[in-house]
């Protein structure tokens, strides 16, 4: 039996805080050179990405609700596929300051999902 979209949402959402927890108190200078953190940090964007790409094939107009849905993916594949190509601090970056609006809108679709089941 597939996922539910909620399931995804909530993927989403928990990766989030997880990569806001270990990334509390750590700057760039640490990120970089603590290859366990970059490496939780990527991991739990892999998840988003993957919940991501699911709710794209599951429920394409609900994906079209997350801002930059395609990138997101776009940015799990070069994790996933083409390590020598990341940007450590690219990757810092989108967590400290993009993962906000991520969190926002997924929060609105997983009270929308659960509010009409």
């Amino acid at each position: 039996m597939p996922r539910s979209v909620a399931a995804y949402l909530s993927d989403i959402l928990d990766a989030c805080h997880a990569i806001d927890a270990v990334l509390s108190g750590v700057g760039l200078d640490t990120y970089l050179e603590q290859r366990s953190i970059r490496s939780s940090v990527e991991r739990e964007f892999i998840i988003i990405g993957e919940a991501v790409a699911s709710i794209r094939r599951t429920r394409p107009e609900l994906a079209e609700r997350i801002s930059d849905a395609r990138v997101i993916v776009g940015f799990r594949n070069v994790l996933t596929h083409d390590y020598a190509a990341v940007d450590d601090e690219a990757v810092y970056g989108v967590a400290t300051e993009d993962l906000s609006l991520l969190k926002r809108e997924c929060n609105e679709l997983l009270e929308q999902v659960e509010g009409a089941s």
